[in-house]
């Protein structure tokens, strides 16, 4: 991938670090926010955790696994197949909460030392096919990226709403992965007469086409 897609990793950190370390979002710490069940702290937490996971899987070890596509990957994902109460969603909300604990301060050393491990991430040889552990199977690196752009992207949303601030705007080159991963998803679920219809036809468009 070329260095100048890498520079848009980088500039998808700095939006999210700069949202999770807003004062509007430490005076709300612990309120809950805009994703049911998880406060505001473990909503900032998991947003800000994305950085930490592209530079730690970039580096992981090689695999030789046949990457997935990345349609298939939201088939198999547990989270995205089973309902927020269910046992899954509870311990990611739980564990992001848990995470937080350490308040706003601690989120901003971690989220700091996180962006700047990018650095030398990025300037270095990457891997082509990236494993994800917690869930047993790998994605091409254009796809593992895809997934922590539309991460970022949903949760910065997410976290801005919470806290009563404009939702953060990405680079087109952040926003075109994640947009078009959630419109692949979307298509998926519901079928592509009525994506379609929902971006072009309000008239005959269904009640809801997301793809979460």
């Amino acid at each position: 991938m070329a260095n100048q897609q890498w520079e848009h990793v980088a500039l998808a950190a700095r939006v999210v670090a700069d949202l999770v370390t807003a004062p509007e979002v430490a005076e709300r710490w612990t309120e809950e926010s805009s994703c049911a069940g998880m406060s505001v702290g473990g909503l900032a937490y998991h947003l800000g955790s994305q950085v930490d996971v592209v530079g730690r899987l970039l580096t992981g070890e090689p695999t030789d696994d046949a990457p997935i596509p990345l349609v298939e990957h939201y088939r198999r994902a547990a989270w995205a197949n089973t309902g927020l109460d269910d046992e899954v969603n509870v311990s990611i909300r739980e564990g992001s909460d848990a995470d937080a604990a350490g308040g706003p301060e601690g989120l901003a050393r971690e989220v700091q030392g996180w962006v700047a491990a990018l650095g030398p991430t990025l300037s270095g040889d990457l891997p082509t096919i990236v494993n994800i552990p917690w869930q047993g199977w790998s994605l091409a690196t254009e796809d593992f990226l895809a997934t922590r752009f539309m991460e970022m992207v949903v949760h910065a949303d997410d976290l801005a709403d919470s806290v009563g601030l404009p939702t953060p705007e990405f680079p087109d080159a952040v926003l075109g992965p994640a947009l078009h991963l959630l419109t692949a998803v979307a298509v998926d679920r519901h079928g592509q007469a009525d994506v379609v219809r929902a971006l072009s036809r309000p008239q005959r468009a269904p009640s809801s086409v997301s793809a979460f």
